[in-house]
């Protein structure tokens, strides 16, 4: 999909990735961006740059783990700028605790990283699949496919983010609309870097598997990738790789999870 006159909603997008991408994307002159992000003031900070870009823009603060929010998003934005040609669900939470992490840090993981992609999804694909076109760009992350120490809801979650993906990309393409799964490695943003300031394991293992990008190094790769319609869209190449060694190693995959997270 080629982004000019189309309309974008990408949540998530206060900082990081999400507003590297709302920026990059603006350059591709849109249709209209909606920016959306929890934290209201950075949302509509990162909306006033995608306005200076002269592209029409829309700032909403939302809480996506909550269904109704993430219906009225995507039905402002429709009111706003009529249908929803690319959805980046793009907002996610790292824990940095293993299985034990309490029951509502275990919640709050499934809410934003599983279901928020699962609310957002269901409020858009019916228009789209109605239309015969658009696309879903769901933010999983590399730990998705090849897991992650040290972080134990964050690793599940992700899983399950690519699963879903994975499965709206099989079930909806005879419906002219295409799903991609963007999975990054470490990237220079504030989920990340306090993390690995601090020593967190599941931090340093992210940072040992390759190199960190900037959040607007994941924009291009995601807008390349939304270009060809990808599902898989991979920032570092490097993921690939590992996970082609995964799946052809299981049990040695697991020695070296193990190893990473010793360190």
């Amino acid at each position: 999909m080629k982004l000019r006159e189309k309309i974008v909603v990408i949540t998530g997008a206060g900082g990081g990735i999400g507003a590297a991408m709302a920026k990059r994307f603006a350059r591709e002159k849109p249709g209209g961006i909606v920016v959306s992000d929890i934290d209201a003031a950075a949302a509509g900070d990162v909306a006033a740059r995608v306005r200076e870009a002269g592209v029409p823009v829309l700032a909403h603060r939302t809480d996506v783990g909550d269904q109704s929010q993430a219906t009225e998003l995507i039905a402002r934005s429709e009111r706003e700028f009529g249908q929803v040609d690319l959805l980046c669900s793009n907002a996610g939470i790292a824990v940095g605790m293993g299985v034990h992490a309490p029951r509502e840090r275990w919640s709050a993981a499934l809410s934003v990283n599983v279901m928020a992609h699962v609310h957002l999804a269901q409020a858009v694909l019916p228009g789209m699949a109605a239309r015969g076109s658009g696309h879903v760009m769901i933010t999983a992350s590399a730990a998705g496919l090849l897991g992650l120490p040290g972080d134990a809801p964050y690793s599940v979650t992700k899983a399950a983010a690519v699963g879903l993906a994975e499965w709206l990309a099989a079930t909806y393409r005879r419906s002219g609309v295409t799903v991609s799964a963007l999975c990054p490695l470490g990237v220079r943003t504030g989920l990340l870097m306090p993390a690995l300031a601090a020593g967190h394991p599941a931090a340093r293992a992210v940072a040992d598997f390759g190199p960190l990008l900037e959040a607007e190094d994941v924009a291009e790769h995601a807008l390349d990738g939304i270009a060809d319609e990808r599902f898989l869209i991979l920032p570092h190449p490097e993921v690939a790789q590992l996970y082609a060694k995964k799946a052809a190693d299981p049990d040695g995959w697991l020695t070296e999870l193990q190893r990473e997270g010793r360190r």
